[in-house]
This record gives C-alpha cells, structure tokens and sequence, in this order.
C-alpha cells in the first residue's frame, strides 16, 4: 500500500484529492522505533503529525511531580493517525507518544498540511471527523471511569488488547496495562487474579487464554 492509500484511509485525509496527498506525501518520512524511543514529550513544540505504519505507539500522559506513574490515553496501531492537535490550535504537545513495540511511522510536516487545506477546504471535513471520534473515545473514557470500577476496566482493557482472539500475547507491560486501567499496578494484578480464580482467564508471563469471554464481556459493561 502506498503512503497516499494509507493517509486516504484515515479519517483526517478521507476528504483529501489525491494530488493533494501527492504533494503531502512528497515531504513525509519514515520513521522506524525501537520499544521505549519517544517521538515526543508533553510540552514540546509539535511541527508534524504522525500515522502508524507498523507496531504500536502509547500516547500518554505522566503524573509528576506527585510520581512516576503515566496515564495511558490510547493505544496507536497500524493505520491509526496522531499528533494532529497542534496543528489546529498551536498549542504544545498536550501528551507524550512512545513506542511500546518495535514500530515504524510516516512523520507528516504540518507545513504541506496546512498549504493542502487551504487550497482544498474540503479537507476540513476529515479534520471535524477526526475530532468527533475523538471526543466520543474521551466521553466513553470517562463514562467507563465513573461507572466502571478498577476490576471492570480491567477486563475491557484485556478483551480489547486480545483483538477478538481467545488467545493472545499482551502486547503491553503490566504497568503499561494500569496505565491503560487507570489505577496502580497492584489492583489491576488482583483484578487479573480474580478472573483466573474464577475460570475466566488462564495466564502465562504475557500469554493470556480467555476462557469465558461472555463473563468477561459482562463485567466490562
């Protein structure tokens, strides 16, 4: 698949002429991580957006100066697009994006973005799409964070990260996974410890066995 094709399927460039991500593509580049290199930090001034080609990228945000601890806000994977917000507010960089697996990603200048919508109004229309699947991910996180408690989450968490599949390595650590819950390491761990006392799942180091996905699926919701 070529670069144009994978920008024209994400919602952002959905509305985008095909000579305009011509154009847009001309000065993109890729770039390959290794698990732990950060792209950026929280606070950095951005000047490109991002879409995944391969492997997985975190995007989170930390709780310093009280600890060390993040909180995870997504999970980027292969065709997932980021990074955009500060072109459209000129704002830093409102969270930090780290590669959690061996990864690849198209780094896109918002210089030739900005030149193609105002040349293509059209293109707005991805952007307002983009933004209104991001507003209604934050409303569901937050619903899930008042109605849902630590060992709830805990089980959405897990029955997203296995894709469908009873079987599964997590593709995250187990801090990355409270990061993603939303709690500390120690309550998502007996959060696990109880599906396993109860039958429902079966674990081994990272390699996760979902044995009752339907009691799983009812203590997400």
């Amino acid at each position: 698949m070529t670069h144009e094709e994978i920008l024209a399927n994400t919602s952002f460039f959905a509305d985008t002429p095909i000579s305009a991500l011509s154009l847009i593509c001309a000065q993109a580049k890729t770039q390959n991580l290794q698990r732990g290199d950060v792209l950026f930090n929280e606070g950095d001034t951005p000047d490109a957006l991002f879409v995944v080609l391969s492997g997985r990228i975190a995007i989170a945000i930390g709780n310093k100066p009280l600890d060390s601890r993040e909180s995870m806000l997504a999970l980027m994977e292969s065709g997932d697009l980021f990074g955009e917000l500060g072109m459209l507010d000129e704002g830093p960089r409102s969270a930090m994006a780290r590669a959690i697996e061996q990864s690849s990603v198209l780094r896109i200048p918002y210089a030739p973005v900005r030149e193609q919508m105002q040349a293509n109004p059209t293109m707005l229309w991805g952007v307002i799409k983009l933004l209104a699947t991001r507003l209604r991910t934050m409303d569901e996180v937050l619903a899930d964070s008042v109605f849902l408690d630590v060992t709830g989450r805990t089980a959405k968490r897990l029955l997203e990260l296995s894709s469908g599949s009873n079987e599964f390595v997590l593709p995250v650590t187990q801090e990355e996974l409270a990061g993603m819950v939303g709690a500390s390491r120690e309550r998502v761990n007996k959060a696990i410890a109880s599906f396993i006392r109860l039958g429902w799942l079966e674990q081994h180091d990272r390699r996760y066995k979902i044995l009752m996905r339907d009691r799983m699926e009812i203590r997400a919701s």
